[in-house]
């Protein structure tokens, strides 16, 4: 769901500023949407899912304003019912505990459904692929057990390679944290604790992702169910308190934030979600603090940069490649990008705190006080290192800025496109989508604002009347 005008010329926008409570689908609250149109001021609102793109994992859908029946209602409670794991995160804890004590002969993980097995279930999960041995140490690392989920347009699981692991942990250690929120971060959060677990880092993580399947491995200090796009604690109160108790501990200081949402996910409602964290880590400071945000790792694709810079300004993208190991563009091998992964951090911390290693090629530039890729070159009349991809750009003149090194300026477009682009299909992604105006969007559009509460009250008058004449209509005899 994006923002974007589509060639169809219409598109699909999130409402975040809307005060009315939103409806629940199995992930939490959903969010409200508004489908519209080149040239019309305003267009069809409705709730939808937060977490899935696909209505084939999630079909809810709920016209703005439309009261949903009571059968609906019914229907709608008993898929959430549904979808709720097997057993509630203070049972997982039990469980794990009975788990730890059994011998290793008698541990067992069913790969088809994602559990432990206790003794007692083993006839059960006969049929189902399991494994027959597992390991204390096995248990610390729940990654190497279970199965990344796979569907880019729900929660699609891309799992640090341990190259960039070892970069995030030395990282956080260097700038002098003594815990992180994982959110969306599970192989991080695994790290730290099995290190910690074996007294080898005093580093301390609470880990908060949509995937209910590590409740089972971590207590509920350490795991919450949470939804990063409607900020949804699905445990409810005592999950949202052992975060509080996280984000407050030692008076808010000594923590860091490293987020990995899904990069098809919307921008602006994973920034808003991100400020409500914000808030909350805030209530914790003494009245002396003037810090407003966690300091935060977001990892990104770089072509992302300018929406999260619009929401939140404080933030900058570093040049590390960011790899993973069961993506095979996004990591080394033959299979890879020869650019390197398009994946990158953002953070609101000084960019010059952050230290890119050396050996990997990364270089302190002087002039823009950061580390920069091999690649990336000083331009000076840009005054700063300019690439953003992995190549080395070029400055336009005519641009007045620095471009990829494969676009060559247009002079129909006025503006450096690639070399097989057709003028006609780029001149509709700038400006406003209702009143085509260069200088806003079309969210800012006075247009907008001024014909929004007339179409509406033009379109109810409309209704009105419409059933007015088949009332009239169905009052007449038939002839």
């Amino acid at each position: 769901m994006s923002d974007r005008l589509t060639s169809a010329g219409c598109g699909v926008e999130v409402c975040l500023t809307s005060e009315a409570p939103a409806p629940h689908c199995p992930h939490g609250p959903t969010l409200l949407f508004e489908r519209y149109i080149r040239g019309a001021p305003s267009g069809e609102k409705f709730y939808a899912c937060s977490a899935c793109r696909d209505r084939k994992e999630c079909s809810f859908y709920l016209r703005y304003g439309e009261k949903m029946s009571e059968a609906r209602q019914e229907a709608w409670a008993n898929i959430t019912a549904a979808s709720q794991p097997t057993y509630t995160h203070k049972q997982f804890c039990k469980r794990l505990v009975e788990f730890r004590a059994l011998p290793m002969s008698k541990r067992r993980f069913c790969e088809s459904c994602s559990l432990l097995l206790l003794p007692a279930e083993w006839e059960e999960h006969s049929q189902h692929r399991v494994l027959q041995t597992v390991t204390l140490d096995q248990l610390t690392r729940p990654t190497h057990l279970l199965h990344p989920r796979e569907n880019k347009k729900t929660n699609a699981q891309y799992l640090f390679s341990e190259k960039t692991l070892q970069f995030f942990l030395s990282q956080v250690q260097q700038l002098g944290y003594d815990r992180v929120l994982c959110v969306g971060v599970p192989r991080l959060h695994e790290t730290i604790q099995s290190q910690r677990a074996a007294r080898l880092s005093q580093l301390d993580s609470l880990l908060l992702d949509i995937d209910h399947r590590h409740a089972q491995f971590y207590s509920e200090e350490h795991f919450c169910h949470y939804n990063m796009f409607n900020h949804h604690f699905f445990d409810g109160g005592s999950a949202s308190d052992a975060c509080l108790q996280f984000l407050h501990r030692n008076h808010g200081t000594g923590i860091v934030m490293v987020t990995d949402p899904p990069f098809g996910g919307l921008v602006e409602v994973l920034c808003h979600c991100m400020k409500k964290l914000f808030s909350l880590w805030k209530e914790g400071l003494p009245d002396s603090c003037q810090e407003t945000e966690i300091p935060t790792l977001w990892i990104f694709p770089y072509f992302m940069e300018q929406r999260i810079v619009d929401c939140l300004p404080s933030f900058r993208m570093l040049d590390y490649k960011v790899e993973y190991e069961n993506h095979p563009l996004y990591q080394e091998g033959p299979k890879s990008k020869k650019r390197g992964s398009p994946v990158r951090i953002f953070t609101n911390l000084p960019t010059d705190r952050v230290v890119l290693p050396q050996k990997e090629g990364y270089r302190f530039c002087d002039l823009c006080r950061r580390y920069v890729a091999p690649e990336n070159r000083h331009c000076q009349k840009c005054n700063c290192c300019t690439s953003k991809d992995g190549r080395t750009y070029v400055h336009c003149d005519l641009c007045q800025k620095c471009v990829k090194p494969a676009w060559s300026h247009c002079e129909s477009c006025r503006r450096c496109e690639p070399r097989d682009h057709v003028c006609s299909q780029t001149q509709h992604l700038g400006g406003c989508y209702i009143c085509g105006h260069p200088e806003h969007k079309r969210r800012e559009c006075p247009q907008r604002f001024s014909e929004e509460r007339y179409s509406g009250a033009e379109r109810k008058s409309g209704k009105r009347k419409r059933k007015r004449e088949g009332n009239n209509e169905a009052a007449q005899p038939a002839k």
